[in-house]
């Protein structure tokens, strides 16, 4: 009799998370450069993403303004990135992106 993979049932019922359109707006305070937080959300979250709009200026090497993504996330990736940009003091809104479909 074989036992399952636990870590397998995990990423299935991560699979199975209903997913949500959202704009992301972050605001840069030069505690982050631009390019690594993209990175991460990409890299470390598995989140991909769109930049809709981007203000940034760099002084000294730092990131100043705010970008707006649009991303497609289930409620758990979510959370864990929200969790990071709260550690590391990056202002976040979220709204969620509706789109209407007509008939």
């Amino acid at each position: 009799m074989t036992t399952p993979n636990p870590n397998l049932q995990v990423l299935q019922n991560k699979l199975n998370l209903p997913k949500k359109e959202l704009i992301l707006e972050i605001e840069l305070n030069g505690k982050m450069k631009f390019e690594h937080l993209m990175n991460t959300i990409y890299n470390r979250f598995g989140i991909c993403h769109r930049v809709l709009s981007a203000n940034v200026e760099y002084v000294n090497g730092n990131s100043f303004g705010s970008v707006q993504l649009y991303i497609n996330v289930n409620s758990d990736d979510f959370q864990q990135l929200e969790y990071y940009l709260i550690n590391n003091k990056l202002l976040s809104t979220t709204v969620e992106y509706v789109c209407r479909k007509y008939s």
